[in-house]
């Protein structure tokens, strides 16, 4: 099958729903290590380092994951790469399982990170090849949706004691998982191969993603995805804590952190919207701006569980509304032969956000700021991503990249 990418195709619907289903799977696994670690820290005897270098490790393979995986979608098919990207956490996820020693531990999370960091861009890149380029934004956030979905569910079985409090079985069902997915995409998922005669090597894509009429863009696009990936993690990372820290009971904080993701989930999908109306700046920007209204809010509402309820839900869905904005835009901004290539390096870049994020958060409250001022600091972060975002929507009409 060698259409053209940039046209509607055959099967669009069935290739959504399925990258759909493989991003809940992608977002329970994402946040397995969280559900995980009360159980998992003390049966390692981990001290605070190792703690963090358990968490870092699968950052570290986001990013490596993130490169590999957009550039093996444009050479090798976006089916190929994703079902080996499936496969890739999904063994890990099983191993890690298996480890009986804090090395191992680092391995298998580095290594479950790749696959994990390798499937997010070649997903975005087949929700937006699944349809007309007019629904590509809300094709995105169909799929994108599906990540805090699976975020939600990791956190209810946290809060459910399903797993019976054994660690063992989050990081087993998150590896069964992905590998009974892969045959399905084998037989139910397109191939969705860049056309022969648009084939591009390495060296040939990266040349297009900083040619003097794309570079603009580019860096545009970094700075949004690093920015707004430094407010989410800071988030998903530092939430609960700061909620405790406010007063509320951990089971308090997770419920929390469940309406957070179900918050996410609406608000991709109102993201997704917004980007693809005729005229998108002004919803765009009002967007960001909602997004820092409502971190403003969380920090200045009384300390109830009932407010923090409510704001919790809110700041999910204007956090992960914007998210979904950015991850709608990244395909519009290359053409097809390189489009897994330019936004696998997009994601990637925005993946260092993911560090920085945590590592902000932990220097504010290390500060004396308390969970405030972590809130106060990521305002300014949200509105800087807007006016870069915003700039990328200016530059569509007149940068030959963007289709």
């Amino acid at each position: 099958m060698t259409t053209t990418t940039d046209t509607p195709r055959r099967g669009g619907g069935r290739a959504l729903a399925l990258a759909f289903m493989a991003a809940i799977i992608e977002g329970f696994d994402l946040q397995s290590a969280g559900v995980a670690a009360p159980k998992l820290i003390p049966a390692f005897g981990l001290q605070p380092n190792q703690v963090g270098l358990f968490f870092s490790a699968a950052t570290f393979g986001l990013i490596f994951g993130s490169l590999l995986g957009g550039r093996t979608s444009d050479a090798w098919g976006r089916r190929t790469a994703l079902i080996l990207a499936m496969l890739t956490f999904g063994a890990f996820s099983i191993g890690t399982a298996m480890v009986s020693s804090f090395g191992q531990l680092l391995a298998m999370r580095f290594l479950t990170g790749v696959g994990l960091g390798g499937a997010l861009p070649i997903l975005v890149t087949i929700a937006a090849e699944s349809c007309a380029p007019q629904y590509r934004g809300r094709a995105v956030a169909i799929m994108y949706a599906g990540v805090p979905l699976g975020g939600a569910v990791a956190s209810g079985v946290a809060m459910s004691g399903l797993h019976g409090g054994d660690w063992h079985m989050i990081f087993l069902v998150g590896g069964i998982l992905p590998l009974l997915l892969a045959p399905v995409l084998r037989l139910m998922l397109p191939p969705l191969r860049v056309p022969a005669r648009e084939e591009t090597g390495m060296t040939g894509a990266l040349g297009q993603i900083f040619a003097p009429a794309a570079l603009p863009v580019t860096a545009m696009l970094w700075v949004s995805f690093f920015l707004g990936l430094i407010v989410v993690y800071a988030l998903l990372n530092w939430m609960p804590q700061l909620l405790v820290a406010r007063g509320l009971s951990r089971p308090e904080a997770s419920t929390v952190q469940v309406l957070f993701n179900i918050g996410g989930i609406v608000g991709s999908i109102v993201g997704g919207r917004m980007l693809d109306r005729d005229n998108p700046l002004l919803t765009v920007a009002g967007c960001f701006a909602a997004a820092a209204a409502a971190l403003l809010m969380l920090a200045l509402l009384p300390a109830s569980v009932a407010g923090m309820l409510v704001g919790g839900t809110l700041v999910g869905g204007a956090i992960l509304c914007i998210q979904s904005i950015l991850y709608g835009i990244a395909p519009r901004c290359y053409p097809t032969a390189i489009r897994g290539t330019g936004v696998g390096v997009a994601v990637g870049v925005g993946r260092f956000g993911s560090i920085t994020g945590p590592l902000l958060a932990g220097a504010v409250v290390a500060s004396g700021a308390g969970p405030e001022g972590v809130m106060y600091t990521l305002v300014p972060v949200t509105l800087i991503a807007g006016l870069a975002t915003v700039f990328l929507l200016m530059r569509r009409r007149g940068a030959p990249a963007l289709v």
